[in-house]
């Protein structure tokens, strides 16, 4: 069945009991099974399958091919392209990125499994997604950064031209951001509980706001201790900038003991273990022995983190007047609305400011007060 040009046609294939839809599309003519055997459905779904071309729609024969393979495939193209650090390799040599997992197991991805076509995921899978990952304890934090992950492989596939439509992945309500910080008292006491190998690390953490990551990439020969500085590079540190970060006196005292001073300067043997152990010693945190069914026992921990110590290093600096500018070249933040976040204001902190503005305050009346002799006083008035 033939129609006008432009309109599309029906046609059927000799022992084939389906009609087949035929129209064109970029230049080029599709030809596709309705999966319908009387001609007014064929001739509906032909109208709908051209409907979708017009409107950019991903039930086109071409994007029916993709599968979920692919735009994981696509995903990591990118990573490698625009050299995103997040893309880390697992000990057997599989590259991955956080989050990552979560999808491929919904999904069913696997050696020989491609998981579903791209026409299968849908804003209603996104929603599925979230709610099974809810269902099994993760936070809403957690889940978006999976979502988000989805989002990015199919914005992959439209900007490659692979696909005219992207279906919404909408994210779930974040909570508000950590508030975590530890007064110096305090971190006198916990980084005492931790084993001689951590300490150095523990403090370079609190007292310079460094990320884990950057700061385990850190070699003896970016070390000056006579300067007390540490020098990173510019593919050492997220935001692609090189810094230099100052030292505390009490980290330089313990950098000076280490011998020998070849390879990297700090250790992080064991620190997921010792720091829940050690939070939890001094009242920082709760460490919960779990014993599941399986046998295998290990330990949920609730408390602070280790990125706390990042604000904290804000909040220290700017309370002892460093400018705010210097602070965010330390941390390693590179926008405002980011130091920001990390910059944490207690109720102490408030206070204070307005006690130092009363001081100021009175200070500056004293300076401008003059002597009750000196007042110079307006002559009487005569009486006529």
């Amino acid at each position: 069945m033939r129609r006008a040009r432009g309109e599309g046609s029906l046609l059927k294939i000799k022992g084939c009991r389906f009609w087949y839809a035929q129209y064109v599309h970029n230049g080029r003519q599709v030809r596709t099974s309705t999966r319908e055997v009387g001609k007014m459905k064929a001739l509906a779904a032909l109208r709908r399958l051209m409907g979708d071309r017009d409107r950019g729609l991903a039930s086109l024969p071409e994007a029916q091919k993709l599968r979920y393979a692919d735009l994981r495939r696509g995903l990591f193209d990118s990573y490698h392209e625009r050299g995103n650090r997040s893309l880390t390799t697992n000990a057997d040599g599989e590259e991955t990125i956080n989050g990552l997992k979560q999808l491929d197991d919904f999904f069913g991805f696997g050696p020989d499994k491609p998981g579903p076509t791209l026409t299968q995921i849908t804003t209603e899978t996104s929603r599925e997604f979230a709610r099974k990952r809810l269902a099994q304890g993760a936070g809403n934090a957690m889940v978006n950064r999976s979502l988000a992950m989805l989002r990015r492989m199919l914005r992959i596939a439209h900007e490659d031209g692979r696909t005219q439509h992207v279906p919404k992945i909408r994210f779930l309500k974040e909570p508000p951001a950590r508030q975590g910080f530890l007064e110096l008292e305090k971190f006198d006491e916990l980084v005492n509980l931790f084993p001689t190998h951590l300490k150095p690390l523990i403090t370079f953490l609190y007292y310079c706001g460094a990320r884990v990551g950057e700061a385990l990439q850190i070699v003896w020969e970016q070390v000056d201790l006579d300067a007390r500085l540490i020098r990173f590079e510019e593919n050492q540190t997220k935001g692609e900038e090189a810094r230099a970060v100052p030292l505390p006196s009490v980290l330089v005292m313990m950098l000076a003991e280490i011998e020998p001073k070849a390879g990297n300067v700090f250790s992080d043997t064991n620190l997921r273990t010792e720091w829940e152990k050690a939070c939890a010693a001094c009242g920082l945190g709760t460490r919960t022995r779990v014993e599941p069914e399986d046998g295998y026992t290990w330990y949920k921990y609730q408390g602070l983190l280790i990125h706390d110590f990042r604000r904290s290093a804000v909040r220290n600096l700017v309370n002892a007047g460093v400018a705010e500018r210097i602070a965010m070249k330390i941390s390693g933040h590179k926008t405002r609305a980011i130091f920001d976040r990390y910059h944490i204001v207690s109720t102490d902190d408030v206070t204070n400011a307005m006690r130092r503005l009363e001081l100021d305050g009175l200070s500056s009346v004293s300076k401008v007060k003059k002597p009750a002799g000196s007042v110079r006083r307006l002559p009487a008035s005569r009486s006529k």
